[in-house]
């Protein structure tokens, strides 16, 4: 059984915008909409684009909803969305019986493209995808892993000559048959061949968790170091309900590292408590998995500002505000 965990709070680093309210949520989608979470989000061509996750139509008898799709909103200041009349994507147009559902995105800019990375469960495995757009209403494929594989994040820049992603494979065989998942790191030439991986973070190294960990938000580059915030899971088996489902007894935090600007592979850096613990309402009391942060988004502003999106209990997306030298001075040497 997993060593419980004592309370835990979020750093004095960070501020979160409205005290926690959100910024999105199934009140803001003029389509059918019920939880709102886990987007991701970058500044392209003037202005802030958020790729969004939309559950709705949630079935108490499965304890999970029927329907997912990926929504789209833009905004000028990072604050206020005004979402389209349509989803972006979804599972269903892609008319391949295999693939079932699509979610998570997470967005980088690279040299002018929009990359999307995203979740897509198929009849075999949980695999990860990559495809780019545009002008957010194309998009094309480029690649999907192997089972079992998700939470794939891409570096803004090539490293060496090469493309890197940041990523969680579910190694339950391996790792004892239970919830112990890791962060990995692949290269690729070319986007579409991947490989070259390694281990980047352990579950072990995080003091505050003692069941999974993986990627949350694209890196971004400092003069120290690739800045990166990441999901950590602990598990206590005395947290009961929780949420809309008999049992929830997880409590998703975000923590920030550093990596090597020229290898990423290699940890610099890590902070030894949590950058966002749930505390507010909207993290804590209502929605479908309570104690859930989940960072999908970080945006540096040229002042310094880091612009932090996360989901909040599986239902609402949030977002906070930070120095970015302040979390980088956070993220201790190993």
């Amino acid at each position: 059984m997993p060593k419980m965990l004592p309370e835990l709070h979020s750093s004095p680093a960070v501020r979160r915008w409205n005290n926690g309210a959100p910024v999105l949520s199934k009140e803001h989608i003029p389509y059918e909409a019920e939880c709102i979470f886990n987007a991701g989000v970058a500044k392209y061509q003037g202005r802030y684009v958020m790729i969004f996750r939309n559950d709705y139509r949630y079935d108490a008898a499965r304890h999970g909803f029927g329907f997912c799709n990926l929504g789209i909103a833009f905004s000028r200041d990072g604050i206020h969305w005004e979402v389209e009349k349509r989803p972006f994507f979804s599972a269903e147009r892609l008319g391949d019986p295999e693939i079932t559902r699509i979610y998570d995105p997470r967005v980088t800019v690279i040299d002018g493209i929009c990359y999307v990375c995203f979740a897509v469960d198929t009849k075999h495995g949980v695999r990860g995808g990559i495809a780019m757009t545009d002008d957010f209403e194309h998009i094309r494929f480029l690649s999907l892993s192997a089972p079992d594989n998700r939470n794939m994040v891409l570096f803004p820049e090539k490293i060496g000559g090469r493309y890197w992603r940041l990523e969680r494979p579910f190694p339950v065989y391996s790792r004892g048959g239970v919830d112990r998942f890791d962060m990995w790191i692949s290269a690729s030439p070319d986007l579409r061949y991947w490989g070259d991986t390694d281990l980047v973070l352990a579950v072990e190294d995080v003091p505050w968790a003692n069941d999974k960990i993986g990627p949350g938000a694209p890196p971004v580059k400092t003069g120290k170091g690739w800045l990166v915030l990441f999901h950590a899971v602990d598990r206590d088996r005395s947290r009961g309900k929780n949420g809309w489902e008999p049992v929830w007894q997880k409590r998703y935090c975000a923590g920030v590292m550093l990596l090597d600007l020229e290898n990423p592979a290699k940890t610099i850096g890590l902070s030894r408590e949590p950058l966002l613990a749930p505390e507010t309402a909207w993290e804590c009391d209502e929605g479908f998995r309570t104690n859930t942060i989940f960072p999908g988004g970080l945006i540096a502003e040229d002042s310094g500002e880091l612009k932090i999106y996360y989901g909040a209990s599986d239902t609402v997306e949030c977002l906070a505000f930070a120095d970015i030298n302040e979390l980088v001075e956070l993220c201790k040497p190993l």
